[in-house]
């Protein structure tokens, strides 16, 4: 096996969502959308077999890969990989049976294990962020009932390009809550990238009017046939409920067919952790790297 790698682009989504739509990796990596939007900060390069999704990644002039298959990661593709990065290969995004399955490869490499908990999805039965059922959602429940007593005229609205400067408007109050960081920046570039080629990347998103403003919205796209991924999600802080209803809203009018809501990692944000945590995740998504290096040229 020969991987051939080029730029990703536009054009890459139709090919690649063949494989990764049908492939039960919910991993947000995955959602073309992602790569789109940060293929900029990335260097982001991609190779399609006839049944599996290598990117290629640049960290500081080294590569990095992920692959995304419905099948066991194969020693041919391991193979091909060492070839590629010249006998080291780092590979993101694996789930433990994933990486548990390279266990198994000959004396011919060197393997180790790096846990990436930081990196870990947080993955939703949609019903249960539309219902909010249980004891331990009270205080969900509580803030949105708080909303909508505060609010009975809020409107729910389908986020469509006309509503984009409103987005860049309460992008700006949530800044304005942060500290600057180049992060941030990005984001705000992924965002114009997002919004530069919505259709096209087939996005959904959603958005609260309360007062006659845009108070919080948000937006995804599938990442597989039943899974739907949370790209970005912003609301005005001043407004008690605005993330609760937001949350809430948006698993409420997502179509049927998706069966799960996965809201990404916390990026080891304490605050962001709890808040995800308190959701009580259906599946806690593990990812590791692991570092594969050929003995022979050590």
């Amino acid at each position: 096996m020969t991987l051939s790698f080029h730029p990703l682009t536009l054009d890459d989504r139709e090919t690649m969502q063949a494989v990764t739509l049908h492939s039960g990796r919910r991993n947000c990596n995955y959602n073309f959308a992602n790569l789109a939007g940060w293929k900029f900060r990335y260097d982001t390069e991609v190779c399609v077999t006839e049944n599996t999704v290598v990117l290629c990644y640049s960290f500081g002039g080294r590569r990095a890969y992920m692959a995304c298959t419905s099948e066991a990661l194969s020693p041919e593709l391991i193979e091909a990989l060492s070839e590629d990065g010249n006998g080291d290969v780092t590979l993101f995004g694996l789930e433990d049976a994933q990486a548990a399955q390279l266990s198994g490869l000959s004396a011919r490499y060197t393997i180790s294990v790096e846990p990436l908990r930081n990196q870990y999805d947080y993955i939703y039965q949609r019903k249960g962020l539309m219902e909010l059922r249980g004891r331990h959602l009270a205080g969900k429940r509580n803030h949105i009932r708080r909303f909508r007593a505060e609010h009975p005229d809020f409107e729910y609205r389908p986020l469509r390009p006309e509503l984009f400067d409103d987005c860049r408007r309460l992008t700006e109050i949530w800044v304005g809550e942060k500290d600057a960081s180049d992060t941030i920046d990005a984001e705000k570039q992924v965002m114009e990238t997002i919004f530069s080629h919505w259709d096209e990347l087939g996005m959904t998103g959603g958005s609260i009017f309360a007062d006659g403003r845009m108070v919080a919205f948000t937006y995804g796209a599938a990442v597989t046939d039943d899974t739907m991924d949370v790209c970005v999600e912003k609301a005005d802080r001043r407004v008690e409920g605005a993330f609760a209803i937001i949350n809430q809203q948006f698993a409420e009018h997502l179509p049927e067919q998706y069966v799960y809501v996965n809201r990404e990692e916390d990026m080891g944000i304490a605050g962001l952790r709890l808040a995800k945590l308190s959701y009580q995740p259906e599946i806690l998504l593990t990812f590791n790297a692991v570092h594969i290096t050929e003995n022979d040229r050590r």
